[in-house]
C-alpha cells in the first residue's frame, strides 16, 4: 500500500535519499498506482541539479560512474513489446558532477566511465515518471559485484555528501527479487516467505539496524528465497549508507509484485521537513 506524502512538504536544502523498487521495465511505459507513485515523490522534491543512480543492472569490475556528457538510453531486457523498446530518455550527463564524485570518494578509486554504458532501464523506467521531461542531467554508479556489503555501504557514506550539493541519490533494485519463482500477474498472492522477508526488512529498516540489513539478510529459508543474487540488493547498502540520524524513514509504496518481486519504495528526509 503506498503512502500519500504533504503536498506541501516540498524539500529544500539538503536533498532526501530514496531506494526505488522498480520491477518490471515495462512500468515505464504503465500507468499505476506505482508509477502514480514516482510522480508525486518528484513533486515533494526541490528539483535537483543532478541525479547519481545505482542502478542493480550495472555490474562491473571495480566501482565505475557515468561522466559522458549525453548517455544513451540501453534497453537491457528481450521478450518485450517494441513500444517500449521505443522509448528512449535523453537526460544529459554531468561530466563535472561524475569528478566530483571520483574527488569525494577517497577509497575506493572511482573510475569513469567515457563510452562503454549509459542509462539502463533500473534508472531511466524510474526517471521518466519522476522526471518526464527528461531535463535534470543522470549519471549512474555501477555495482562492484566482487565486493561485499560493507564495501558498498561504505561507499554510500562518502556520497552522503553530495546530499548538501543539490544531488539526488537513488538506488535502484528490488529488495525481494526472485524471476524463478515469479507468477507473470501482478498482483498474483505473494509466497509466504516474499511476505515473511518483506516484514523482517521493514521492521530492520525502521529500526535503523543497518549491521542486520548488511550482515543477516541470508540467515532464514525466507531471505535466501528472497535474495538468489545480490544484484538487486545491494543499491539498498548505498542508500543506508548515505543516510544519518537526522534523518526520518518514509515508506512510499508497500506492495510485493508477481509473487516475488517487492516494489518497496522509500526514502531518508531530513527531519526538519516532517
Amino acid at each position: 500500500m503506498s503512502q500519500n506524502l504533504n503536498q506541501n512538504n516540498v524539500l529544500a536544502g539538503r536533498m532526501p535519499i530514496i531506494f526505488v523498487g522498480h520491477g518490471s521495465p515495462m512500468n515505464a511505459i504503465e500507468k499505476n498506482p506505482y508509477t502514480e507513485m514516482l510522480g508525486n515523490l518528484a513533486e515533494k522534491i526541490q528539483k535537483p541539479k543532478a541525479i547519481l543512480v545505482v542502478s542493480a543492472h550495472w555490474m562491473t569490475e571495480g566501482t565505475w560512474v557515468l561522466g559522458m556528457e549525453k548517455p544513451k538510453t540501453i534497453h537491457d531486457f528481450y521478450g518485450f513489446p517494441k513500444e517500449l523498446f521505443d522509448v528512449q530518455y535523453p537526460a544529459p550527463g554531468s561530466p563535472e558532477t561524475a569528478k566530483l564524485i571520483e574527488s569525494t570518494i577517497t577509497d575506493p578509486l572511482i573510475k569513469n566511465d567515457l563510452e562503454e554504458w549509459g542509462l539502463d532501464h533500473g534508472t531511466w523506467a524510474v526517471l521518466r515518471h519522476m522526471y518526464p521531461e527528461a531535463n535534470v542531467p543522470v549519471l549512474q554508479m555501477s555495482l562492484y559485484m566482487a565486493r561485499s556489503p560493507e564495501y558498498h555501504f561504505n561507499i554510500g557514506q562518502q556520497l552522503s555528501k553530495l546530499r548538501d550539493q543539490g544531488i539526488l541519490i537513488l538506488g535502484s533494485g528490488n529488495l525481494i527479487h526472485n524471476l524463478r519463482r515469479m507468477d507473470w500477474n501482478t498482483h498474483a498472492r505473494p509466497h509466504d516467505w516474499a511476505v515473511e522477508f518483506d516484514s523482517w526488512l521493514k521492521m530492520k529498516l525502521e529500526g535503523h539496524d543497518f549491521v542486520a540489513l548488511t550482515k543477516d539478510y541470508h540467515k532464514t529459508e525466507a531471505g535466501k528465497l528472497s535474495i538468489p543474487s545480490m544484484d538487486h540488493f545491494l543499491p539498498l547498502h548505498y542508500i543506508l549508507g548515505a543516510s544519518d540520524s537526522k534523518d526520518e524513514l518514509r515508506f512510499e509504496f508497500e506492495e510485493i509484485h508477481n509473487s516475488a518481486i517487492s516494489m518497496r519504495t522509500f526514502g531518508f528526509w531530513p527531519k526538519r521537513l516532517i
